[in-house]
């Protein structure tokens, strides 16, 4: 294939979000594994101020210093949601919408970044105003499975369980603590998990066991959103499906097979992620009977479905030791890529390479703007005679 006609590929990495670091190593193994022949990777960095800028060397440097470099008065961002509402000279707009080589920076983004402000929605809405394809579930789908209340109370609408937990927004906790301090007690016990509604890798998540634990456990919580849910302990395997959007139409969604987390930690934390090279042991498949991997990759569909998603999701899923019961715990609309995530993993073990899976995931991007774009976006009143 020339050089020419391969698809520009702009792959976003770091961002405004708690997880900016993990997105380095996700979007190193996006454009490890994108096909040459195929694709043309333009690299793209948001720095931890909300300015993107573009170039290999920043992503080098971005690898080496484990972040973004932030920008300095000597560098210009090729764009800064701060621009909005304010003039943008000529020749930057023009540098913005075309180079001098093909008439475009890009054809498809691949978002390599995960948290809040990246994978809730508000990424993927402003790529819609753009009208540029992009990987990855849509608006309301990205949205909706970042807000771990919401994304519960639709799976409970589908029959699906979930752990029993309760909502507290910042203000109701600074009004009175004393209530949701007893709440907790009365409804749950303990141990109990404290989670940012609106968090990705277990970031801001405590694991409670006594009463003196739960204040400081909700402050750290509310450190990173001012939603945030208290959840009963239950005791569980940790189960993990990935789940693909088929290219053809009509056709259900591409259900991997099952993987399990054993955690080396109290839970699986950040650090367990992340940090420890030994935090966790990750199973593929997971050792469990066909009949119950069959009902658990059921609920997995039902839930990306039930969810709106699009493009790929992570299905994440407890399995209750004693009663086999099986409750939906969180899903992740923009999984991690990292060489030791578990959704390229089991999309692997399922039979689709970490390359096969770039490409269709691209295929499926371009395939939902154009239909898109096919949409009518004015409306002009017909009179019936």
């Amino acid at each position: 294939m020339e050089q020419s006609n391969k698809i520009r590929v702009a792959v976003l990495f770091g961002g405004r979000s708690a997880e900016h670091e993990v997105s380095l190593r996700s979007a190193a193994n996006v454009m490890q594994f994108l096909d040459p022949s195929r694709f043309e990777i333009v690299p793209i960095g948001i720095d931890k101020k909300g300015n993107w800028f573009l170039g290999q060397d920043i992503f080098a440097r971005s690898l080496e210093q484990n972040n973004v470099p932030q920008l300095n008065h000597d560098n210009r961002a090729w764009f800064t949601a701060e621009w909005i509402g304010k003039p943008v000279k000529k020749d930057t707009l023009n540098e913005i919408i075309s180079n001098d080589s093909s008439g475009q920076l890009f054809d498809v983004v691949f978002p390599a970044v995960h948290g809040t402000l990246c994978e809730d929605g508000t990424l993927q809405g402003l790529l819609e105003l753009a009208n540029i394809p992009y990987v990855g579930c849509g608006v309301l789908s990205s949205a909706i499975g970042m807000d771990k209340d919401v994304s519960k109370r639709l799976a409970m609408n589908a029959n699906v369980p979930v752990a029993p937990y309760i909502v507290i927004k910042q203000d109701q906790w600074q009004d009175n603590p004393p209530y949701f301090l007893q709440k907790v007690i009365e409804q749950f016990g303990y141990p109990v998990f404290v989670k940012p509604a609106n968090t990705g890798s277990s970031i801001g998540i405590t694991k409670v066991k006594t009463a003196n634990q739960l204040p400081l456990a909700i402050e750290a919580a509310f450190r990173f959103d001012s939603k945030i849910l208290i959840e009963q302990a239950l005791t569980i395997r940790e189960i993990e499906v990935a789940v693909l959007e088929a290219l053809e139409p009509n056709s259900d969604p591409i259900v991997s097979v099952i993987g399990e987390i054993k955690p080396h930690h109290e839970f699986y934390s950040y650090d367990a992620k992340y940090l420890d090279e030994h935090g966790a042991e990750l199973e593929i498949p997971a050792a469990i009977s066909e009949e119950q991997a069959s009902k658990i990759r059921s609920v997995a569909k039902t839930l990306f479905t039930t969810l709106e998603c699009e493009g790929m999701a992570r299905v994440d899923l407890f399995l209750e030791v004693t009663t086999q019961q099986i409750y939906f715990n969180e899903i992740n609309t923009l999984p991690g890529f990292t060489q030791i995530s578990m959704y390229p993993k089991l999309m692997n073990a399922s039979g689709v390479s970490y390359t096969d899976l770039l490409t269709h995931l691209i295929q499926l991007a371009i395939k939902r703007h154009k239909n898109k774009n096919q949409l009518q976006r004015n409306y002009t009143v017909e009179l019936v005679s």
